[in-house]
């Protein structure tokens, strides 16, 4: 079993940057895949980004795409978010999520483990 732990959300101004961390506990992290997703308030969650256990394979939401990169370090047990041109519709709380699965995807239900989120806002 592995606890996904966020950090590094916090108030930023529209066109600003943040990087977001998930550290993964376990000996088993290189063994799955990891995923990003978000939560506004009142909405469902959305997929953000994913990453394949080596880190060969990324995938990302359209509405995101050439802003995030997603990023991985095996030796630390954690994976990354970077976010650049971040607007308003860009806040909400930030889940990273383990996944068993062969391949990396969007749906919710390719992840099993979830962490408690991290609040980003993005002010105008």
């Amino acid at each position: 079993q592995v606890q996904p732990v966020e950090s590094g959300g916090g108030l930023v101004q529209a066109g600003g940057s943040l990087r977001l961390s998930c550290l993964a506990s376990g000996r088993t992290f290189s063994s799955y895949n990891m995923g990003w997703f978000r939560q506004a308030p009142g909405k469902e969650r959305e997929f953000v980004a994913a990453i394949s256990r080596s880190g060969g394979s990324t995938n990302y939401a359209d509405s995101v795409k050439g802003r995030f990169t997603i990023s991985r370090d095996n030796a630390k047990n954690t994976v990354y978010l970077q976010m650049n041109s971040l607007k308003p519709e860009d806040t909400a709380v930030y889940l990273c999520a383990t996944g068993s699965g062969l391949y990396i995807g969007s749906s919710t239900a390719r992840y099993d483990y979830w962490g408690q989120g991290t609040q980003v806002t993005v002010s105008s």
